[in-house]
């Protein structure tokens, strides 16, 4: 019940940030640190999977669900809220991105391998 729970609270919020209806929290804070040089710039809006394409290559076993990276981003970010996330395309395949609000009021980014479902990177 938790996990279908979590599952369309995620869904959900990638509609409404694919619909262009909220803006980017994160980056309106200026609470982000910068990108170390050697990764590739992320284009959130245009890499991105729609929420129905998430939705297949979840049905189609492609990616893990999102649960399992929001449950791999808490390990990195233990006790912190997750305000986003995405499936989106990288030089390294599909990962999510996902946004996190730490207690302290900071945002940090997580980068989860969407097939295997381990932390790859975060800032």
């Amino acid at each position: 019940m938790r996990q279908a729970f979590a599952l369309l609270i995620v869904v959900s919020t990638a509609a409404v940030l694919a619909a262009g209806a909220v803006g980017p929290l994160a980056e309106e804070t200026g609470a982000l640190a910068p990108v170390p040089a050697q990764r590739a710039p992320l284009n959130r809006g245009d890499d991105c999977l729609s929420p129905a394409d998430l939705r297949e290559a979840v049905a189609e076993k492609r990616v893990v669900p999102p649960i399992a990276a929001i449950r791999a981003a808490r390990q990195i970010v233990p006790r912190a809220e997750i305000q986003r996330a995405s499936l989106c395309r990288h030089e390294a395949g599909l990962v999510y991105l996902l946004t996190a609000l730490r207690r302290d009021g900071h945002f940090m980014h997580v980068m989860v391998d969407a097939q295997s479902g381990q932390v790859s990177g975060h800032w």
